[in-house]
């Protein structure tokens, strides 16, 4: 039989977790009635207190749960890296997990780590727990006091540290970018569209087509919901029934499909078709042509995630910070 656990008796009882921990331990913030439903479903469930947990509760780990939502993204590689070296250099360790994009497996590493293993998180949200808006669990971090830091994929409704980079105002310079380059057709591929950071891309491109007056056209915009990495040329293909003269992608993947379609019929990149991909990883560098990109300096988003949290885990912050790292255009051979 699965033990309950403390969020599985408030869930149930529609009330904070932090509350049924001081009903628990007797507290007297919490009313009689309260405690007497929250100890009645607890014995009711054969609930077992984490002595582990508690006898850690106040003590300090000076290690740090780090979870991403997938392997495959050269940026949260550089976003790790810029985790590590503060951390390091604070002498906190780190302990990196995968959600693998899954609501479930981020609820149970952060019901894990959260008993007495890590004294705070940094995090990028899973793509399942925002299309599902399922936000318990980052929630108890805040009801049982845990810092919480969020990074690119981010939670408005959460009320923690965010480190992001605007994604929108990115896009919108890219237009700009690529129409002073003397460009008139400009096509758009984003995938992971439903999340945050993907919506962000696309209506920042729509919004720099309507600062530089270049007119929307359906037929050489495509936004979709597809993760497989695979399937990217498959994609792009559609667009190429139509005419334009540059594409700004959401990843490098994407653009490199691009590209690849581009050449089998017979364009030159960049004379015929410049590309331009956020990101700014080791498939760029390796590409052919080389690829431009919306660099969002992974490496410093890490720094200042890890920073952001070791001040609050030390108490130098009190109060909620949200940080955003500008973006650079790395020009390459994809573009004029």
């Amino acid at each position: 039989m699965k033990k309950i656990t403390l969020k599985n008796i408030a869930d149930h009882l529609n009330v904070s977790v932090s509350t049924v921990s001081k009903a628990l331990n007797g507290n007297e913030e919490i009313s009689k009635s309260t405690t007497e439903a929250i100890k009645a479903y607890a014995k009711e469930k054969n609930y077992v207190p984490n002595y582990n947990a508690i006898s850690l509760k106040n003590q300090r780990t000076r290690t740090i749960g780090v979870i991403i939502p997938n392997m495959l993204n050269y940026y949260f590689a550089q976003i790790l890296k810029g985790i590590e070296k503060t951390a390091s250099l604070n002498k906190y360790k780190v302990i990196t997990c995968i959600s693998n994009e899954s609501l479930q497996k981020e609820i149970e590493t952060i019901e894990m780590l959260s008993t007495g293993v890590v004294d705070g998180f940094i995090l990028s949200v899973a793509e399942e727990t925002q299309l599902k808006e399922n936000y318990g669990h980052l929630n108890s971090c805040k009801d049982n006091e845990i810092p919480l830091v969020m990074f690119d994929r981010v939670v408005d409704k959460i009320d923690c540290d965010k480190v992001i980079t605007n994604d929108f105002i990115a896009s919108s310079k890219a237009v700009s970018y690529l129409k002073n380059k003397g460009c008139k057709k400009i096509a758009f591929v984003g995938t992971e569209i439903d999340l945050s950071v993907g919506k962000s891309r696309y209506e920042g491109y729509l919004a720099g087509l309507k600062k530089n007056d270049i007119k929307r056209d359906e037929s050489i915009i495509i936004t979709t919901h597809e993760m497989y990495y695979k399937k990217h040329e498959s994609i792009v293909k559609p667009l190429f029934n139509n005419e334009f003269d540059a594409l700004i992608a959401s990843n490098e993947s994407v653009a490199i499909a691009a590209m690849k379609v581009a050449q089998e019929k017979g364009l030159k990149i960049p004379d015929d078709l410049s590309v331009l991909a956020f990101s700014n990883g080791i498939l760029a560098r390796h590409s052919n042509p080389t690829l431009s990109t919306i660099s969002q300096h992974g490496e410093l988003i890490g720094e200042k995630a890890a920073t952001l949290l070791i001040n609050k885990l030390e108490n130098k912050i009190t109060n909620i910070i949200s940080e955003t790292v500008d973006t650079d255009i790395v020009l390459r051979n994809s573009s004029k």
